[in-house]
């Protein structure tokens, strides 16, 4: 490919402009925001250039490393400094570019008014940057560069507004959870390290692919398997690592959209797609990779349904779809495929609605609770049909871009023998009919049924209902034209990918070519099993929310929804099972520290003062009792001598 060596600049571009917005301070207050979005733009233009070379290249001849130079050179490891340049990772780069960069334009009118907007806007570019150092990295230890590098972009976006407590909090559960994942990461490097005596992918890829890997152990390759796992939990938010998500929310809505639709979450699905042949080396690795989709994509679902919280309803629903590509991924080659395609479909529908949860948020005096809202699609005729058409997407219905990716997965979650087909695809099936409820929950409250607040005017005066006065209306242009880009792509993203498997075939030259498998049950009954689950899950919320009064404070719920509300109690499991046992653990170890190892050293140190402080009295600068000392001792060794010769 005659544009490789542009590939370092894809990661150069952005990290330029955060450090010139870094350093410039306040000086670029004025003009920040733009480079920020010029720094963004520029490496789609990149990364679309590069592309258009890509498709004009033989597929054989579509998997390139380009190598800047050594890195590390350490006895026998070796690691260059290089990016890998294939339909996977420029897949990632076009999504992140293009996708982030509509964020960076709506985040200028959404950030308008804040003291800080030249350093968020920083961040972003930071952001941008480490995702695509983590997409385009030749080895796992230069991957593990991009991956901290979005671990601290998310921090410090999440925590931005640090002013308050509660967001601050929020940025360290998030860092520090995914410091636990990040863990597993180092040690699958290790044992890559001790097992093949590298760390870059063509060398413990290619072992792990062309069976020379057959003499490891299969303890070993298990291990490495779930420690990618482990990590990719982290980073995607799965179980048991999830809990940080909904508290993500507290960051800026373009922070929420970015983080979910086309950097962080989606970085545990590229490292096991990317790792696919260890985790076939690893078959029952694999199968908990499935296993912990499966259980996700329903968590998720199941706390979708009781948020009041707008955004913490779609990060609810973003965990749910990150199962369902971690499902996917977990089926093996039959999945790799579509796991990558629900996550670029839904890049852009989840997008488009995170960003038009900023958009009704902005109308209603940053609002987010749900119940407050109600008969907003007049007022907000974009909003509403952008998020729309982001909701059906979601929902699978076809035409739209999810029909052609979820219903993939689900598909593909039926196909195999045993329990495993039954179990992963009634799963998936379920997990479309909740996501119709949920998502229909969040768009009828929203934009649907009676009012919920008060306009202020003169036919509100005598209402004392304490509904809260509000005068939404559209947001500004530069909010507004991403979010129709977003539901462009929701409606026909899909569909053009699809076209003769055109998007399974780009993926080829990375995942491999897998034949047609047919799955347990037919094609046609699985669709139509899927579209009567979402219709189902449509009516009923319709007929709750958008039919029937919605009441402004939570009505009292069953033991199910009331565990809902609280993310099915998550923080209290971690709190019981980690945090607890681990500050006891902790206070157990001080507290033998203090009364045994600290005790006995200064109990020995304190014997030998005290018989130091007796032997000092016997130095008292006399020379009579030094004399009659010496004489004592003479007698002693004349006895010992006597009683020795006799």
């Amino acid at each position: 490919m005659q544009t490789l060596s542009l590939a370092p600049w894809l990661v150069a571009t952005p990290m330029l402009g955060a450090a010139v917005l870094l350093l410039a301070g306040r000086r670029s207050d004025r003009w920040g925001h733009w480079l920020g979005v010029l720094a963004s733009a520029a490496t789609f233009v990149v990364g679309l250039v590069m592309l258009l070379d890509m498709l004009g290249t033989p597929a054989d001849a579509r998997v390139a490393q380009h190598t800047v130079g050594t890195w590390l050179d350490a006895g026998p490891l070796h690691v260059d400094l290089g990016f890998q340049v294939d339909p996977l990772s420029m897949t990632f780069v076009m999504l992140v570019t293009f996708v982030g960069t509509l964020i960076h334009v709506y985040s200028v009118a959404y950030m308008d008014h804040d003291v800080d907007r030249r350093r968020f806007f920083a961040y972003l570019n930071l952001f941008v940057a480490a995702m695509l150092l983590l997409v385009l990295a030749d080895s796992y230890l230069l991957l593990f560069v991009g991956w901290e590098g979005v671990g601290l972009a998310s921090f410090l976006l999440i925590g931005f507004w640090d002013g308050r407590r509660e967001n601050a909090v929020a940025g360290k559960k998030a860092f520090v959870m995914n410091r636990v994942g990040d863990m597993g990461l180092i040690v699958a490097m290790m044992l890559m390290l001790a097992t093949f005596g590298a760390v870059d992918f063509s060398t413990v890829l290619g072992a792990a692919g062309d069976g020379s890997a057959a003499g490891v152990s299969q303890g070993t390759m298990t291990a490495i398997g779930l420690m990618l796992l482990l990590a990719a939990c982290g980073k995607s938010a799965q179980l048991p690592l999830q809990a940080w998500l909904g508290d993500a929310m507290a960051g800026p809505t373009p922070v929420s959209a970015l983080i979910h639709a086309a950097t962080m979450v989606t970085a545990g699905v590229y490292l096991l797609v990317r790792s696919g042949p260890l985790l076939e080396a690893a078959p029952d690795a694999q199968l908990v990779v499935a296993i912990v989709g499966a259980l996700t994509l329903l968590f998720g679902a199941v706390v979708g349904t009781a948020k009041d919280d707008i955004k913490k309803a779609l990060a609810a629903s973003t965990m749910s779809q990150i199962g369902y590509m971690m499902l996917a991924a977990g089926l093996g080659p039959v999945g790799y495929a579509f796991a990558i395609f629900h996550l670029l479909t839904h890049g852009f529908f989840k997008a488009g609605l995170f960003l038009g949860a900023g958009s009704v948020m902005h109308a209603m005096d940053d609002d987010v609770n749900m119940r407050r809202f109600g008969g907003l699609a007049r007022l907000l005729p974009v909003t509403a049909i952008t998020m729309g058409l982001g909701w059906l997407a979601i929902l699978g219905v076809p035409p739209f871009s999810g029909f052609w990716s979820k219903d993939k997965i689900i598909e593909a979650a039926f196909v195999g023998e045993g329990w495993r087909p039954w179990v992963f695809g009634t799963a998936a099936l379920l997990g479309a009919g909740i996501t119709a409820y949920y998502m229909s929950r969040l768009f009828f409250m929203t934009f649907m049924g009676r009012r919920r607040w008060r306009d202020g005017g003169p036919d509100d005066r005598q209402r004392d209902d304490g509904a809260p006065v509000r005068h939404p209306h559209e947001s500004p242009a530069l909010m507004t034209w991403p979010m129709i880009v977003l539901a462009v792509g929701s409606v026909a993203l899909g569909g053009l990918l699809a076209v003769g498997d055109g998007f399974v075939t780009w993926l080829e030259p990375v995942t491999g070519h897998v034949e047609h498998h047919e799955p347990v049950l037919p094609v046609w009954l699985l669709i139509t099993l899927t579209l009567l689950l979402v219709a189902l899950g449509v009516v009923l919320a319709f007929r709750q929310y958008a039919v029937a009064a919605v009441p402004v404070t939570p009505p009292p719920a069953s033991v199910l929804v009331r565990a809902a509300r609280v993310d099915l109690h998550q923080d209290d499991v971690n709190e019981a099972v980690v945090m607890r046992p681990g500050q006891y653990l902790t206070r157990s170890l001080v507290y033998g520290d203090r009364t045994v190892v600290d005790a006995g050293w200064l109990g020995l140190a304190g014997a030998i003062g005290r018989l130091g402080t007796r032997l000092r009295g016997l130095q008292n600068g006399y020379v009579r009792s030094y004399a009659a000392t010496m004489l004592g001792g003479l007698g002693v060794v004349a006895l010992v001598v006597w009683l020795l010769a006799n």
